[in-house]
């Protein structure tokens, strides 16, 4: 019976490994002829397509492309047939800072398949388009001013299913502005001694929390912060009722008042998390900040606005450079001003005192920051221009091919970072 339950166990796992290895049987691969995939305004630039079926070339198909600007409307539709699975594509150059987007597609056995590739103009030299309001930190200091006298009021509730031999787990929240409380999962290790605390911010969405457990054994303290005023560890299904229906669009709640926008109680409530952090008796005193898309925007926000952070992570940042579609370019997650009917004055004003590019400016604290060309989400522009205006000490992970996520390497390398940071 025994023998019976391992091999069927080891045949799952096989089954799991073959599936999670598993990728599209047609792969497009675009390689730029520059090795960085960086050119000159004015350079012309060209793309050898590669395109194989179960790694077999792909011989005598139609390989259709697309030339656009970053997340702009193509300028240019072509299509070449593909000899022993090859072809060169050329995609002419840009008149501007910027990056340049080329998406092709190939139709085999009734099925379409698609492959991307962004290259940059003089992309180290982009600069964000949005406007620096004279009292933006005025405005933040006030907030920041407000919420720390709002009574801490920490409440911490071991959750000893989840605890392991060398991490305690802890679902906490503490008090915020308006009333309102924030909520998250706390990850301790369980030798005593004095730790690093890391404010780990979560990407746009409602969830919940499991704690990362992983992290805090390494010795540090990791609070997984939720950010919608709710407990992070209630059944699942609440979380996508809610995200279907009053958090559907949170974003975008009051974005035309600056005091009474959804991301004002957010921001600040991560503020608030570095003093929650703080309290706690196993604190060394060296904070972090970390989080990507959503959570890159909180990560530079909280850096920005307290000093007491040593550290700031940040991966391919959301709320960057709103502006940028005024200005005939991309601009930054959720896209608010693509459509010229979001574009009123008073939105357009408000979103300055939110806009990631202006946080980065107040940076001090040293920063990792990450982010890939080809991703669709926070668009490469926005994400390399807020890089850019950076003073900080800065070390850059970019990930030529990249969309909206990491490389394993990659996320190793961040979390390696900011722990020898704080250590």
């Amino acid at each position: 019976m025994k023998k019976t339950i391992l091999t069927l166990i080891i045949a799952l796992l096989g089954t799991m490994c073959a599936t999670a290895q598993r990728t599209n049987k047609v792969h497009i691969t675009l390689i730029p002829d520059h090795s960085d995939a960086l050119y000159s305004v004015g350079q012309k630039a060209s793309f050898k397509a590669v395109v194989t079926d179960c790694g077999m070339a792909l011989d005598g198909a139609m390989l259709h492309y697309e030339v656009s600007e970053d997340l702009m409307t193509p300028h240019r539709t072509d299509s070449v047939k593909l000899n022993r699975g090859e072809a060169t594509i050329k995609a002419g150059t840009m008149k501007k800072f910027g990056f340049l987007r080329v998406k092709a597609t190939v139709t085999h056995q009734g099925h379409k398949y698609t492959g991307l590739s962004t290259i940059g103009f003089n992309a180290h030299e982009l600069t964000p388009t949005c406007v620096l309001p004279d009292d933006f930190m005025e405005f933040w200091n006030a907030g920041v001013e407000a919420v720390r006298k709002v009574d801490l009021a920490p409440i911490m509730t071991l959750l000893p299913d989840r605890c392991t031999d060398k991490v305690d787990v802890y679902h906490i929240s503490y008090g915020n502005i308006n009333n309102s409380r924030m909520y998250g999962m706390l990850t301790m290790p369980k030798a005593p001694g004095k730790y690093p605390a890391i404010l780990r911010l979560p990407g746009a969405g409602v969830g919940e929390k499991s704690g990362d457990i992983a992290h805090a054994a390494q010795g540090a303290i990791i609070l997984e912060l939720g950010i919608h005023g709710i407990p992070v560890n209630l059944e699942g299904s609440i979380y996508a009722d809610l995200g279907r229906s009053v958090l559907a669009s949170y974003h975008t709640y009051n974005n035309d008042n600056r005091y009474a926008y959804y991301y004002r109680r957010v921001y600040l409530g991560c503020v608030k998390g570095v003093d929650f952090l703080l309290s706690l008796p196993q604190c060394n005193g060296n904070i972090g900040t970390l989080g990507g898309s959503q959570g890159g925007a909180l990560s530079t926000a909280v850096s920005a606005l307290d000093s007491r952070v040593k550290a700031t992570a940040i991966y391919f940042p959301a709320l960057c450079d709103h502006e940028g579609y005024i200005n005939h370019q991309a601009g930054g997650w959720p896209h608010f001003f693509k459509s010229e009917a979001n574009r009123s004055k008073t939105k357009i004003e408000a979103m300055r005192y939110y806009d990631t590019a202006n946080f980065a400016r107040f940076l001090k604290a040293p920063v990792f920051y990450a982010y890939g060309y080809n991703d669709l989400t926070c668009a490469p522009t926005t994400t390399c221009a807020t890089y850019n205006i950076i003073t900080a000490p800065k070390t850059l992970s970019i990930g030529q091919n990249t969309g909206h996520w990491l490389y394993p390497e990659q996320n190793n390398d961040m979390w390696q970072w900011i722990i020898n940071q704080l250590k």
